[in-house]
């Protein structure tokens, strides 16, 4: 957390905090400490605490494991599979706490960085198109959906899969990190099964590492539903062995 640790001796503190989450999980081998800040980060910003998403974000970007470019970007893709609403509180805490860290430092806040170029088509059915192979692709699905409605063309197609995915600011394993934490908090089924099989199928996030980011969400959003989401990760990891067995690939 990059400061001193809370006085507070109470079970909650000293037992939980200290103990397990800090003493156990986050040391624990399966994940990076900056993979696990990009989990913890959807995590606490989806429970609409202000005061302990400061100190995530505060320390997330003292310590350097992310930028602060790389911090916008995560809370662009955490408002595309959160909601807009607490997206906004967190761009706003982001704002907040980089000033803070460059007030402590002593020196002026730099000026934002400009907008990351875009590298998606601007011709309409161009990048409809391009969308329709990105979701394919990062779906691991042979199709995609139809551009029937707004919802699926100006939506998914246009700019989760036509933008979103595909922009600079994150790398794939960082968004698989994001995503998986986002639709196991909302807990609608089927983005569950489909964002847990297709980092699984794509080798973005091993069957360790999904197991472990199962456990840090545990501590984040409650063992209920990590519990759910942990039956969808074990579903999946045979679903992808049956799938890398018929087509003679390597298991692990």
């Amino acid at each position: 957390m990059t400061v001193g640790p809370p006085p507070d001796p109470s079970p909650v503190t000293a037992n939980g905090l200290i103990d397990i989450v800090f003493g156990e999980i986050w040391t624990r081998p399966g994940l990076s400490r900056r993979d696990r800040r990009f989990v913890t980060l959807s995590c606490v910003a989806d429970a609409g605490a202000e005061e302990a998403l400061a100190e995530h974000v505060y320390a997330a970007l003292h310590s350097g494991d992310i930028s602060i470019t790389e911090m916008r970007e995560t809370v662009l893709h955490f408002a595309v599979y959160a909601g807009w609403p607490k997206a906004s509180q967190f761009n706003g805490v982001v704002d907040r706490q980089w000033e803070r860290i460059h007030r402590e430092r002593g020196i002026g806040v730099p000026p934002p960085e400009p907008l990351l170029p875009l590298t998606t088509a601007s011709d309409p059915d161009a990048r409809l198109a391009d969308g329709a192979a990105a979701f394919s692709e990062i779906n691991c699905l042979p199709f995609a959906p139809d551009r029937d409605n707004p919802y699926q063309g100006a939506g998914i197609l246009n700019f989760v899969f036509g933008e979103m995915w595909v922009r600079p600011g994150l790398g794939m394993k960082e968004r698989r990190l994001i995503t998986v934490a986002c639709v196991g908090f909302q807990g609608a089924p089927t983005p569950i099964t489909s964002h847990v099989y297709a980092a699984l199928k794509s080798r973005d996030l091993s069957f360790d590492e999904m197991d472990e980011l199962a456990l840090h969400f545990a501590a984040y959003s409650g063992w209920a539903q990590a519990t759910h989401l942990s039956s969808a990760i074990a579903e999946q990891k045979a679903r992808v062995l049956r799938e890398r067995h018929d087509e003679h690939e390597p298991p692990g």
